[in-house]
């Protein structure tokens, strides 16, 4: 059984404000609904020890739909903070657009919010970036050996579960992302992102403008496009019951 922490605050750098919930909070309902007034840097969190739920407000400068892309930057943001704690041999892997997988099975996902009356060719006022992981769960919930494709932090290996400490990972990863994005364009977020899409799940390909997937066929032909607004709507990753990822 691995020791779990739930710290008082985050270690976060000084761009980021921290706001903490209590146990029953939704840290990405609460990011949506102060959106407005908290701004851009806001960082939402739940004091859980069985899940790693934070939330983070951006204020794009970009038109909404090209913003959009900045759920690329979390996953990937979310893939570097696990890869900084997980044991190295277990691979961490996407499925099209926002699902997370450690060794295979899922154990989470990205969500990405805006507001409802925004333009397409408009930057928003605000996108909320909600990243949820599954720490551990109670031997009562424990996944069946028909759901043998869901997981856990705690059952891959992660010796110390500390949702703090996981979230503190995530921001600073995130940071790293959009600041490369607005200094060197977007090519490679996309191009992290891809290398993590699992050939299993999701057909590799390129990252359009608007975030669609194009997945090339023979001599270059689009075989397939894949969009990003029907897979946000969708949140597959998501038992809808729960509001948490599937067991």
């Amino acid at each position: 059984m691995a020791a779990t922490l739930v710290r008082d605050g985050l270690d976060l750098p000084p761009i980021y404000r921290e706001v903490g919930l209590r146990e029953l909070g939704d840290a990405y309902a609460k990011a949506r609904e102060t959106a407005a007034s908290a701004g851009a840097g806001t960082l939402v969190w739940v004091r859980r020890f069985d899940l790693v739920e934070a939330a983070v407000i951006l204020e794009p400068e970009e038109p909404l739909a090209s913003a959009r892309r900045a759920l690329f930057a979390g996953m990937n943001a979310a893939g570097d903070a696990l890869a900084a704690f997980c044991p190295p041999e277990k691979p961490i892997t996407f499925a099209w657009p926002d699902a997370i997988y450690l060794d295979g099975g899922l154990v989470g996902g990205t969500r990405l919010g805006w507001p409802p009356d925004a333009a397409e060719n408009d930057p928003p006022a605000w996108l909320v970036l909600g990243l949820m992981l599954r720490s551990t769960v109670h031997a009562a919930r424990r996944p069946d050996a028909a759901h043998k494709y869901r997981t856990t932090l705690e059952d891959e290996g992660f010796e110390v579960l500390d949702p703090a400490e996981l979230i503190a990972s995530f921001a600073r990863h995130l940071m790293v992302h959009l600041d490369r994005w607005q200094s060197d364009g977007f090519a490679q977020v996309g191009a992290d992102y891809l290398a993590r899409l699992s050939p299993e799940r999701s057909p590799r390909g390129a990252i359009l403008a608007n975030g669609d997937l194009i997945v090339r066929g023979p001599k270059g032909s689009v075989a397939e496009r894949k969009s990003l607004l029907e897979g946000l709507a969708k949140c597959e990753w998501l038992d809808p019951d729960t509001r948490e990822p599937w067991l």
